[in-house]
């Protein structure tokens, strides 16, 4: 039986705002060394950007590769490796075929990390702070003098490359995890919940009828019983967030589709067929959505993968989300130009 503390062999990627609070609790009057992906040949289980925290005790949050690199980060901190100054510096995984055969490397793979020493909790607890509230930061670290410095981004402004490196300043920004909200617990629902958590997001079901939302809250959503369009505008409009009506009804969806498709949310999609979609955007044209913003809505949501159960219709709303996070435009296989930017999360 594994001891209750041992990682596991393939370590999840933390949310920024998982990592932040780690790294928070880390700083309490001992160091802690941060290990962020610069880049990486070949093959690689994480994108660069990728971070990996690993506290005095030992503790990891986060990934940057399928687990093996990570246990020798530990114990390399652990052994005071990373004690020979307080300026952060690159190290390389995979140079050699014993490299790539030790640390389960694909053959040709190589992995460059950003190792930091961090000990201040201040920048951290302004980083979580920001993130909490659905706002991001740009965090600059400069290795020849080892000043980082944090930049605010307006609320307005696409989302910038998550993470680049020059091999003098590298920068990534925080910003909130991935949202779902969806309208609607209905039976998708119960299948969409567990995949969109799987794929890192923070889900949230939205429906006035109360009593249809307690068996949620066991598969880990948070639930919401205001009307639809209230839960739109207090919660979504960032660009970390998505919508999926799922209702079939105008009287839920209708003004809730109206807020996101006038918001910043990346992805805006509703349930039904193509005559269904069309009488939909006539109604909101009527409203005020203005034609561009119409455009956006996603239906009938989902990939056409030519699934017709709850299950199949909640896996190919997944995939969609998939494309779109991506910059792929799932209905078309085109680069997606609704929000302008790119979403990446390594």
């Amino acid at each position: 039986m594994a001891e209750p503390d041992q990682q596991p062999t393939d370590p999840a990627p933390a949310s920024d705002d998982e990592l932040l609070l780690a790294a928070i609790t880390a700083l309490d009057g001992r160091p802690a060394w941060l290990f962020t992906v610069a880049a990486t040949w070949g093959s690689s289980p994480r994108p660069a950007g990728s971070l990996l925290l690993v506290n005095a005790d030992g503790r990891e949050t986060g990934s940057v590769s399928g687990g093996c690199v990570e246990a020798d980060l530990a114990r390399r901190s652990a052994a005071g490796e990373f004690d020979n100054g307080p300026l952060p510096r690159l190290i390389r995984y995979g140079v050699d075929a014993d490299d790539a055969r030790r640390f389960g490397i694909p053959c040709g793979g190589q992995l460059d990390l950003l190792v930091e020493r961090i000990e201040d909790p201040t920048p951290w607890r302004l980083l979580q702070q920001r993130v909490a509230a659905r706002g991001s930061l740009r965090r600059r670290l400069c290795l020849a003098t080892g000043e980082a410095s944090l930049h605010r981004l307006p609320d307005n402004a696409a989302e910038p490359a998550r993470f680049q490196f020059d091999g003098e300043t590298a920068e990534r920004t925080f910003g909130p995890r991935l949202q779902l909200l969806i309208i609607g617990a209905v039976h998708i629902t119960r299948h969409l919940v567990p995949i969109a958590r799987a794929l890192g997001y923070r889900v949230i079901v939205c429906d006035p009828r109360r009593e249809r939302l307690a068996e949620f809250v066991g598969l880990g959503a948070e639930t919401d019983h205001r009307m639809p369009d209230d839960c739109v505008r207090d919660r979504t409009d960032d660009a970390r967030s998505a919508v999926v009506a799922l209702t079939h009804d105008p009287k839920l969806d209708d003004m809730a589709l109206m807020e996101a498709l006038t918001s910043r949310a990346f992805y805006v999609g509703a349930l039904g067929s193509r005559r269904t979609q069309q009488a939909r955007k006539e109604r909101l044209l009527s409203l005020g959505v203005a034609p561009r913003q119409a455009e956006r809505l996603h239906g009938p949501v989902g990939l056409p993968l030519g699934g017709r159960t709850p299950a199949e219709i909640a896996v190919s709303i997944a995939a969609e989300l998939v494309a779109v996070q991506h910059g792929r435009d799932g209905r078309e296989g085109v680069p997606n130009t609704h929000t302008g930017v790119t979403l990446r999360t390594p």
